[in-house]
C-alpha cells in the first residue's frame, strides 16, 4: 500500500458518512478516523406533505426580510442552532424581544465549540427562522429584527 492508495481511499470516504476505517495489508496497518460527519444535511421534500399555508409564510418572510427597516441575522458558521445556553434555560430572545447591539441571540455549536451569536443592531425580534437544535448552514437566515422600533 502506497501513498496514492491511501489518497484514493480517503477520497472515496469523503463522499460517505463512515467515520472510521481500519485496513491491514501485508503486515501494514492503517487506521483512518474522522471525528465528525463532513457531509451535508438534506431532506427529501416529496416525503413531507407541506400544509397549504407554507407558501404564504415563505412569501411573507421574503417580504419581511426585504423590508427597509429590518435586519436579517445570518449564521456565520455551519453548526447546530440553540436558542438557550442549556436545555432547561430560558431562550436568549423571543419574538417581540427588544435587543441591543452586542446582545446574545443564540448559540451555534460547531465542532464541540459553543459560539455566541450577537445582534449587530438594536431593534425588536419579529421572526425566529430556525427551530432549536436544528442544523444550520453558513449564511442561513436565523432572525429578523425590526430596526425601526
Amino acid at each position: 500500500m502506497n501513498l496514492e492508495d491511501l489518497k484514493e481511499i480517503i477520497g472515496v470516504l469523503n463522499g460517505t458518512d463512515i467515520t472510521e476505517l481500519q485496513i491491514e495489508k501485508d503486515g501494514l496497518k492503517v487506521k483512518i478516523k474522522r471525528d465528525r460527519f463532513s457531509g451535508h444535511f438534506e431532506t427529501k421534500r416529496e416525503l413531507v406533505k407541506e400544509p397549504s399555508f407554507v407558501g404564504d409564510l415563505v412569501r411573507h418572510d421574503d417580504a419581511l426580510m426585504s423590508k427597509k427597516d429590518t435586519f436579517t441575522v445570518t449564521s456565520p458558521i455551519v453548526g447546530t442552532f440553540y436558542r438557550a445556553s442549556s436545555p432547561d434555560a430560558e431562550p436568549f430572545v423571543e419574538v417581540g424581544s427588544r435587543v441591543r447591539k452586542g446582545q446574545v441571540l443564540c448559540i451555534i455549536e460547531a465542532m464541540k465549540l459553543m459560539n455566541e451569536i450577537e445582534s449587530e443592531v438594536e431593534g425588536t425580534v419579529v421572526r425566529i427562522l430556525v427551530d432549536n437544535n436544528q442544523p444550520v448552514e453558513y449564511g442561513e437566515p436565523l432572525f429578523i429584527i425590526d430596526t425601526s422600533s
